[in-house]
């Protein structure tokens, strides 16, 4: 059985890749340059490197190994579409026949492409079930009223940013937003929010409304907490069965350390 990869930075591509294996699959990563990690090559079959915007040289890769099937997985710094972007062909026509740019409109134009040339896309999480976040509350600290207030206040906010798809991430304090995801990313978001609430924040992080599952789920883990505590953001809520979380129990623990209180909501 053969899987093809198309990665972007974080550990998620390499996770997949050695769950892949483990499973019977051969994988082949079409990976993107300065954003995957170079480790990735070790974990494949067989590894291209390209640059965004070469969707024709990505095919011809999967094509030429004999691949149907592929997930989309890793980040991409969206500011990088600026500046290192090498648009091909196939690329400029995607994006000419679009209304605008946004995430979503952009991935699932460029599944669609892929699906075109018979390169089937699957979700993210086919192989790792697991790693999709359980309802509950995942520490020993327990939110306080005020946090689960503007738990539910940012909840709102954060489905009506991803309606619009502006971000995934809000981060919220004493019923004043303090923070929203845009192009700089979630601890960024983190990092500008935990500033103004000076200790009296909580980051809500859920899937947008019309989210394609395929790709571009939220995910958190180990880091998602370091920087949390390093900005004085005292809780985290997530979306349950629609946010990936790495390095689960490692971030509990970490959670526990520094009383940070993590809850997964539906």
């Amino acid at each position: 059985m053969r899987i093809g990869l198309i990665a972007g930075s974080g550990q998620f591509p390499i996770i997949f890749s050695k769950a892949a294996k483990s499973k019977g699959f051969a994988v082949y990563a079409a990976a993107y340059l300065h954003e995957a990690d170079p480790a990735l090559k070790d974990c494949v079959e067989a590894i291209e490197w390209i640059h965004l915007g070469q969707i024709k040289r990505l095919i011809k890769f999967f094509n030429k190994n004999g691949v149907s099937e592929a997930v989309m997985m890793g980040a991409i710094q969206k500011t990088r579409m600026f500046l290192d972007v090498r648009p091909d062909m196939k690329a400029i026509s995607i994006i000419a026949g679009m209304r605008n740019t946004h995430d979503d409109g952009l991935l699932r134009a460029f599944a669609a492409a892929l699906e075109k040339d018979g390169i089937k896309i699957r979700p993210s999480t086919f192989l790792l079930p697991d790693l999709l976040a359980q309802k509950g509350l995942w520490t020993k600290q327990k939110l306080t009223k005020s946090e689960k207030a503007d738990i539910d206040f940012g909840w709102n906010i954060a489905k009506e940013i991803g309606r619009l798809d502006i971000g995934q991430c809000v981060v919220v304090g004493g019923g004043s937003v303090l923070a929203v995801e845009a192009i700089d990313g979630t601890d960024a978001t983190i990092k500008r929010g935990g500033k103004l609430g000076k200790g009296n924040a909580v980051v809500v992080k859920v899937c947008k409304p019309n989210q394609d599952i395929r790709f571009d789920i939220p995910a958190v883990g180990l880091q998602t907490i370091k920087t949390m505590h390093e900005a004085g953001v005292g809780a985290l809520a997530v979306e349950a069965g629609k946010a990936v979380v790495f390095d689960r129990q490692e971030m509990i623990n970490l959670a526990n350390r520094y009383g940070i209180s993590i809850v997964v909501m539906d």
